[in-house]
């Protein structure tokens, strides 16, 4: 789990906008983490985290597209059914709301990464991270070797 910068671009709803932007930015080298799409009768906007927000600032600039930048929380899930679910109620129990969140496939070791807009980062990362860390030493914890079958 870490903090990213989620870039909210502002785009023309018209062909060939999204093809450029995306291709403008595969020629910066610039790997896509996660991305989403929202679109309205006239404009679209779409939220993304890429391998390098200095980079990703620096084309937006270059291809004079309007954008706003906020602080994400990036959530590394398994890839199981209600994974995001349990990190959206331990959020809930908290009192942290969470403003809006999409998933992205292909993070390492076949997993996925959950993208949170929370209102509250700090205290969403004390309540995960303290989560993560009991679930690691429950994990590390020897069994005897009757329950070990």
């Amino acid at each position: 789990m870490h903090l990213d910068t989620q870039f909210s671009i502002f785009m023309v709803n018209k062909p060939g906008v999204l093809a450029r932007v995306l291709n403008t930015l595969a020629v910066a080298k610039i790997n896509i983490v996660a991305m989403t799409m929202m679109d309205s009768a006239e404009h679209g906007v779409m939220r993304l985290v890429g391998s390098s927000h200095q980079r990703v600032r620096e084309v937006l600039t270059q291809l004079n597209m309007q954008f706003s930048e906020t602080d994400v929380l990036c959530v590394n899930l398994p890839n199981k059914a209600g994974a995001l679910a349990d990190i959206t109620a331990k959020l809930a129990s908290s009192h942290i709301n969470i403003a809006y969140a999409y998933v992205t496939a292909g993070a390492r070791g076949g997993r996925t990464t959950g993208i949170l807009k929370v209102a509250d980062v700090k205290k969403a990362m004390k309540v995960l991270q303290g989560d993560a860390e009991l679930q690691h030493k429950e994990d590390s914890v020897r069994r005897p070797p009757s329950s070990r079958r």
